[in-house]
Parts: structure tokens; C-alpha cells; sequence
């Protein structure tokens, strides 16, 4: 898989961690880094189901394409911004496995990650 800058646009990785418990981390470029949420059960499936995403610390970018024994590259390619305001926004990744819309949401302690139910 590869996460080419050749168009510019922000990169987004998901990485799937086996070690210390398998969980999945959603990176997202954002000003020069990745900005990284901890997804314990994956990216969600259905809207009606939101997953916990916690914040966790921003990665440099080459961590884009890191991968090691405990850790694989799920998904990744490009994401944009849809629209965002001071508690939540909403996204589209555009991956190797197809396009989907999210959104981010702060509940002022961790945040959910919820499936839109309008798709592309």
C-alpha cells in the first residue's frame, strides 16, 4: 500500500496493532503530523454503532508507512475535510478499500467515531 504526496492531499493510515491488545489506530495528516486515535474495536460498520476513538499522541509522518511485527497497515490512502465545527467534524477517507464518510465527535473526555449515514 502505498501513501504518495505526489497530489498533495493529507494522507490517512489505519494501522492494526496486535501487541499489548489488538486494536486499531486511525491516523490522520493534519498540519505537518499524523493526529492519532486509539479505535479498540476498528472503524465502524453501520451507523447506528459508533466506536470509542481515543486521542493519543501525534506521530510524524514517515510513521505513515510503518509497519513491524505487532503492526500493519489495515487501510490507507487520502482523506478530506467535510465540515468541521468546535465538537465535532466530519470526513471521507478514501482508501485502498473504497471511500467512506465519518465523523469525529468530542464528548469532552475521549471521542466517538461515527459511520454517516449518507455514504458516497
Amino acid at each position: 500500500m502505498s501513501t504518495s504526496r505526489a497530489d498533495d492531499r493529507p494522507v490517512f493510515v489505519l494501522h492494526e496493532h496486535h501487541r499489548p491488545r489488538h486494536h486499531f489506530d486511525l491516523r490522520l495528516e493534519q498540519d505537518g503530523v499524523l493526529r492519532s486515535w486509539a479505535v479498540p474495536r476498528g472503524l465502524p460498520t453501520e451507523s447506528a454503532r459508533d466506536r470509542l476513538a481515543v486521542p493519543v499522541a501525534d506521530h510524524d509522518l514517515e510513521h505513515a508507512t510503518y509497519t513491524d511485527p505487532d503492526k500493519a497497515i489495515a487501510d490507507t490512502g487520502w482523506w478530506e475535510l467535510l465540515d468541521r465545527n468546535a465538537k465535532r467534524f466530519v470526513f471521507r477517507l478514501h482508501g485502498a478499500t473504497g471511500s467512506r464518510r465519518y465523523a469525529l465527535i468530542d464528548t469532552g473526555r475521549d471521542w466517538l467515531l461515527h459511520l454517516t449515514k449518507e455514504q458516497p
